[in-house]
């Protein structure tokens, strides 16, 4: 059980954070770009973005969490656990700010942005910096246990 946990917690970790990196580029590469160029790109975005978010995200969570479980009496628990703690960080930024985010610019208009979308991509790209930031790090974390060798206490 160990063994499949480790796989998923890493593949899942792994994908969750590039896929983050590769959003992250893009959107500090939108910066210089007006408001319409930036509706229109996140419109693209949000089409099925956030499915492939879900679909990395849930596994590696849930991997990482059988991990923990199974790690607890080992030497790798606290590297295990911190990469837990971090992947769940993400998963309550990305509630409390990314999606809602999301969710407020499915209605804004190509032609016509909000006055305050420049604002409201900042504390975006701010929050998803952040997460991005603790999805690396958990990744890290994860391989680095993974070839440590593990003692039970």
């Amino acid at each position: 059980m160990t063994k499949y946990a480790r796989f998923a917690s890493l593949v899942f970790s792994g994908l969750f954070a590039g896929f983050l990196i590769g959003v992250l580029v893009l959107e500090l590469s939108l910066r210089g770009f007006d408001g319409a160029v930036y509706t229109q790109v996140r419109l693209v975005e949000l089409d099925s973005l956030d499915k492939l978010a879900v679909v990395t995200l849930l596994p590696a969570l849930l991997g990482t969490a059988v991990l923990a479980y199974r790690a607890f009496r080992t030497s790798t628990r606290w590297l295990t656990v911190a990469a837990l703690a971090l992947l769940v960080c993400v998963f309550g930024l990305t509630i409390a700010v990314n999606l809602p985010i999301n969710a407020d610019q499915l209605e804004w208009s190509v032609q016509s942005p909000p006055a305050d979308w420049s604002d409201v991509r900042d504390r975006w790209q701010i929050a998803h910096a952040v997460r991005t930031a603790a999805a690396v790090l958990a990744f890290g974390l994860l391989a680095f246990a993974a070839v440590l060798p593990s003692r039970s206490r």
